[in-house]
């Protein structure tokens, strides 16, 4: 298969951790490069069922390696009761199937206490975060303050990290009306889940060198999507971290020229979670049929996904800042019950027609979407295993969101599970 990185081509949720368990039949070793346990990757295979927040979504696969990279920020007892969860279904059920790079950063409790306190604070102008510490994590990151992985796996040196680096983390949360943190209690809380997470400490980028080096097949996971990235997305409502796929070589340390093959994942219509704008959101009763019929909640948070009609200005943004060779079009199933279909083609933003997507909210926030609409079909999908079995207007569908994001739809999913996934082209066949 070569190399592949896979991103989210639109506000996340799109299905991106199917996608990668489903690839990983074909990969050696499976890297998530950014993100926290914000993120949440459902996999159904035969019959199980496991949303990972932290742990690759290669997981189900017996012999493949799970990295999680320098640029994810890990939640320690989150991370041990996902290995738990895993373990419970049979996976990860062998030494060194799953590695953590020493240089991941760590959500420690004040980073939880200061998300919600500030979302609070915020009122109607929150960004709608998931309220697991992310944001305020990678900002002691950026400020050089922060615990990494190797600090937690040493007892002494967190014990002295948490004595530089609680003082000021309780000013900003008194500031904002909440009780201060006691320096013991974190430890002793922390100290459990470092003692099982020091094994699987590793460097991450020497391995990764390596592994190319002998010829193994590396699958990049990428978390959230594309809007959401911090420099490109829908500031500020976006999370804290690098989405695209360029983060895919920060992220895990290796070099860009090793990332090979860009895979876009989009759902065949759209999804958000918080606030921030949404173009081609339905508002009422439509929006509440399409999230009833993809079943549009969290799988982190929980909470119901705001739902729409497929936005290509969306997908030729994707496009063009991850470099996409393919795009995957995920819960194709989902609109087997409409008449027609309508597709935004282009924006209508203050009277002026425009096709490439600005992402700057306020002016993003204005425009309304122009719309083709395509023919639906009645006929359900979730049996079809080849394209020549799809309803021609479901193959008309895909063929037009291919032609108006000028990408190559690569697969489309009709269903949940690993095996309802049609393959259109490589890497998929």
């Amino acid at each position: 298969m070569g190399n592949v990185v896979v991103v989210g081509a639109q506000w996340g949720d799109e299905g991106k951790g199917k996608i990668v368990d489903r690839l990983t039949e074909q990969a050696d070793v499976v890297v998530r490069f950014h993100g926290g346990a914000n993120a949440g990757h459902t996999l159904v295979a035969q019959g199980r069922k496991l949303v990972l927040h932290l742990v690759p979504a290669g997981v189900l696969h017996p012999g493949k390696v799970c990295l999680i990279g320098n640029g994810v920020v890990i939640d320690p007892a989150a991370l041990c009761a996902e290995i738990d969860a895993c373990r419970a279904l049979g996976a990860l059920d062998g030494d060194g199937r799953l590695l953590v790079d020493g240089g991941a950063h760590v959500t420690l409790p004040w980073h939880r206490r200061l998300d919600v306190l500030r979302e609070q604070r915020a009122g109607a102008a929150r960004i709608g975060t998931t309220g697991r510490g992310i944001g305020p994590t990678y900002e002691d990151k950026a400020g050089r303050r922060g615990v990494r992985v190797r600090d937690l796996c040493d007892p002494v040196r967190l014990r002295a990290r948490i004595a530089e680096r609680l003082p000021e983390a309780n000013a900003r949360i008194e500031a904002l009306g909440g009780g201060p943190l006691d320096a013991e209690e974190v430890i002793a809380e922390l100290l459990p889940h470092a003692g099982r997470i020091a094994p699987l400490r590793a460097d991450g980028s020497l391995f990764l060198a390596r592994a190319i080096a002998a010829g193994k097949s590396i699958l990049f996971e990428g978390a959230q999507g594309t809007l959401l990235d911090v420099d490109h997305g829908s500031y500020p409502f976006v999370t804290s971290s690098s989405c695209v796929a360029g983060s895919a070589a920060a992220g895990s340390g290796v070099g860009p020229g090793a990332l090979g093959t860009i895979l876009g994942v989009a759902k065949a219509y759209t999804t958000r979670v918080g606030e921030g704008p949404f173009p081609t959101e339905l508002p009422g009763e439509a929006g509440d049929r399409l999230r009833a019929l993809g079943t549009e909640y969290g799988a982190t948070t929980g909470r119901p996904r705001r739902c729409g009609w497929q936005d290509t200005c969306v997908l030729r943004f994707a496009a063009r800042v991850n470099g996409l060779h393919g795009l995957v079009l995920t819960k194709l199933d989902v609109l087997s019950s409409f008449p027609a279909i309508p597709v935004a083609v282009a924006h209508d933003l203050d009277g002026e027609r425009v096709t490439d997507l600005c992402a700057d909210a306020e002016l993003l926030s204005r425009a309304k979407p122009v719309y083709e609409e395509l023919p639906g079909w009645r006929a359900p999908l979730t049996g079809i295993r080849r394209e020549a079995d799809l309803p021609r207007e479901a193959r008309r569908y895909v063929e037009r969101i291919a032609e108006l994001s000028g990408v190559p739809v690569v697969a489309v999913s009709v269903g949940p599970d690993r095996a309802e996934t049609i393959a259109l082209g490589p890497p998929f066949r």
